[in-house]
């Protein structure tokens, strides 16, 4: 990310967002707009496509709280009219490329130290192509950086959640741009900025002997100025990239839950480790299971004479044979039994049980033989009121 797309893009407008936007509203925005624009959602539209990508590029500033430090900081400073201290744009200077960019001194190769040359820079191009701010000092080696870690959403099934599963995953980030190789110019020659001396810094008086650092506004801090600006990536030296990678989600994940991988995030800058991926697990509904932490439930009709005289009844699992489970007499609907190890994967390697709870099922039409039955038992059974022990405590008796 270069200085120039910190000063003239506004990602607070992207994400459509206030300035003093919290992290959580700022998250919220950008999964409402990633979702809506996202390629898979808008195939063959290259204006969503192109909108993903800037809300990607949004988030990866504001999503991660000291870039977006670095973000509010730059366009303060470039929008408070700075202007270049002594040696400004016009100013020429005598120096030679294989120091600044190199460190040392040239052999026979064009390299550092009679090394292979590469292209007269000795090989520390990369060195100048560092963050926003160079702040450990007046030159122009800059400390490797770390990948922006990226979010992304997935939808599983009810049975690849319990189960696992790996699915595909299409991703954006900022990486070094190929087209012009992260230079920003397009023929991959960029020219030291003149005013600041490659350094993407400039001094100014700060009155009482103390100098003051400020980006230099000539080159946007970069310490190059690309002749020619490479058309991709229009100069900054980054562009964002979209891949497909295959992820392997666990079994047991819950609706809503963050996963993290470590090192599948965006590439790190200047030799860097990648940042990490965090996945937002969404799981859709079953028509018969549902899920309780580690156990699986299921609610199963049984007829009264099986509630009343007990028996055997034969319950579904999910993905595997039926089970069968002993119905006590007289057992009362709304109670739950457990098969064990029949529900979901924990997280080490055991399953949980399945709550199975009994639902009394009352037939809307019966038979002559069945009604008669019926009215017999109630003759039998009269004198036993259910509702009594109902009435003797609402008196408080």
């Amino acid at each position: 990310m270069s200085t120039k797309d910190f000063v003239e893009k506004d990602y607070y407008k992207v994400l459509g967002v206030p300035k003093d936007a919290t992290e959580a509203e700022i998250k919220k925005a950008y999964r409402k707009l990633a979702r809506e624009n996202h390629p898979d959602a808008n195939k063959g539209d290259p204006k969503a496509e192109e909108r993903f990508k800037e809300v990607s590029e949004a988030h990866d500033i504001l999503g991660d709280p000291k870039r977006r430090k670095e973000y509010d900081e730059a366009r303060a400073l470039f929008g408070g009219g700075f202007r270049p201290g002594p040696g400004g744009a016009g100013g020429q200077f005598n120096f030679d490329l294989g120091d600044l960019f190199g460190g040392g001194p040239q052999g026979p190769g064009g390299g550092p130290g009679g090394g292979p040359g590469a292209g007269g820079f000795g090989g520390g191009l990369g060195d100048v192509f560092g963050g926003l701010f160079n702040r450990g000092g007046t030159g122009t080696r800059t400390q490797p950086r770390r990948g922006q870690d990226i979010e992304s959403e997935v939808t599983l099934s009810f049975t690849e959640a319990v189960d696992g599963a790996t699915v595909p995953l299409r991703m954006s980030s900022s990486a070094a741009c190929k087209a012009c190789a992260g230079t920003g110019d397009k023929n991959g020659t960029p020219r030291v900025c003149p005013t600041c001396v490659g350094t993407g810094q400039v001094s100014r008086g700060g009155g009482g002997g103390f100098s003051l650092t400020d980006p230099c506004v000539d080159c946007r801090g970069r310490g190059l100025i690309a002749e020619d600006p490479c058309t991709v990536c229009r100069g900054s030296g980054r562009a964002t990239s979209s891949r497909t990678m295959q992820v392997r989600i666990p079994a047991g994940v819950s609706d809503g839950q963050r996963i993290r991988l470590r090192g599948k995030g965006a590439p790190g800058e200047r030799g860097g480790p990648n940042g990490d991926l965090y996945v937002v697990v969404h799981v859709g509904k079953h028509p018969v299971f549902g899920r309780r932490g580690d156990n699986l439930t299921i609610t199963v009709p049984v007829t009264f004479p099986e509630a009343a005289l007990g028996g055997e009844i034969r319950v579904p699992t999910l993905g595997g044979p039926p089970v069968t489970l002993k119905l006590p007499p007289g057992t009362p609907g709304g109670r739950t039994m457990r098969a064990r190890g029949k529900g979901a994967v924990r997280n080490d390697g055991t399953r949980g049980d399945l709550l199975v709870t009994v639902e009394v099922v009352v037939p809307r039409d019966l038979g002559d033989k069945a009604r008669k039955a019926l009215e017999e038992y109630r003759t039998a059974a009269e004198g036993e009121d259910p509702r009594a022990a109902l009435f003797r405590a609402a008196k408080g008796e």
